[in-house]
């Protein structure tokens, strides 16, 4: 029996139970694994919350994407891992059909990494989803390249120091908004070339000065919502807006004809691209381990939650205090 992670109804932190579960073997293409740690990842909130992208189909219902452990068995067909290794699982599948929260996992074999020599289980918990999104989005998809200027919101969240970091080693120059003062020397020392607090400052006028009128290459946006209209105001002709958040809540317009129909890319993006596509993700997989092996690279963890105070982890998290990633310790 495994301590497995459940919810049997739509709601708040309060909604999810540790119970014991038998585990079962990995079928066709999975992977068993004996879970250490665990990410905790805003998209599992908002699953909780039937406010995710995709919706539960079935009670009672699992969570997590993202862990690291060691495998115990493999099923039939899967090559590249054998019993013992450690690994780390991303997101790149359904929450419906697997999930991470709990002691043991069956997780499919696609969806598993190598962990790097060096990166222990509480790092191997925090750094992939972050690096692959930001990777994945500004490099992959956006082709940034040394002098690019990228602005970033929730530049505090795992994602966006991440972002911080893949721009520095480029040779971007990362331009970090957040809402108070109080994280904005934390984030000058991850690397942020500078910082715009949004509740103090005009964020388009600033970023337009940073920048000598030009506008940025790149906007990183986590907040959605009516605001984009003015990041996008100081988007530089050709540049692009990523939208792969909607903190906010709340509905976001398109901005292109407001604005007067500039050279405006808009574009969503969620990490899926690059890990449900064994070609890119091999490709970020090797760009972040390199930065790991460099030391250009290094999660970012907030705090240390046990498995059975998981209500307290997601609590803290939907507090917006966190300063890079909170991860959940599955060992007894």
């Amino acid at each position: 029996m495994a301590r497995t992670v459940r919810f049997h109804e739509i709601g708040g932190p309060e909604v999810m139970r540790l119970e014991d579960l038998e585990t079962g073997e990995p079928g066709p293409g999975e992977v068993r694994i004996r879970v250490e740690a665990i990410g905790v990842n805003r998209a599992e909130a908002l699953f909780r919350r039937g406010e995710y992208i995709e919706q539960v189909k079935r009670f009672p219902a699992r969570l997590g994407a993202e862990a690291a452990g060691v495998v115990e068995a493999v099923g039939p067909g899967v090559t590249g891992f054998e019993a013992g290794q450690a690994v780390s699982s991303v997101p790149a599948f359904s929450q419906n059909d697997y999930g991470v929260y709990a002691e043991q996992a069956i997780v499919p074999a696609a969806a598993l990494l190598h962990r790097p020599d060096g990166v222990d289980a509480v790092s191997g918990a925090a750094v992939w989803m972050p690096y692959l999104t930001a990777y994945g989005a500004l490099v992959e998809v956006g082709g940034m390249r040394p002098g690019d200027a990228v602005a970033l919101n929730a530049a505090s969240s795992s994602v966006g120091l991440a972002a911080i970091h893949t721009a520095n080693r480029v040779g971007a120059t990362p331009i970090a908004v957040t809402r108070t003062s109080e994280k904005k020397e934390r984030l000058l020392k991850e690397g942020a070339a500078e910082v715009i607090v949004s509740d103090e400052e005009d964020v388009a006028a600033r970023l337009l000065d940073l920048t000598g009128g030009k506008g940025v290459e790149y906007v990183f946006d986590a907040v959605a919502g009516p605001g984009v209209t003015d990041l996008a105001r100081v988007v530089a002709p050709g540049g692009t807006h990523f939208l792969y958040g909607g903190l906010s809540g709340q509905p976001t317009p398109y901005p292109g004809f407001t604005l007067g129909m500039p050279a405006l890319n808009m574009r969503t993006y969620t990490v899926l691209e690059t890990t449900k596509d064994p070609v890119r993700l091999r490709r970020a997989a090797a760009f972040v381990a390199s930065g790991l092996r460099n030391g250009a690279f290094r999660p970012v963890v907030d705090r240390l939650f046990p498995l059975e105070e998981i209500v307290r982890a997601h609590q803290h998290m939907e507090s917006n205090t966190q300063f890079g990633k909170i991860v959940v310790t599955a060992a007894r």
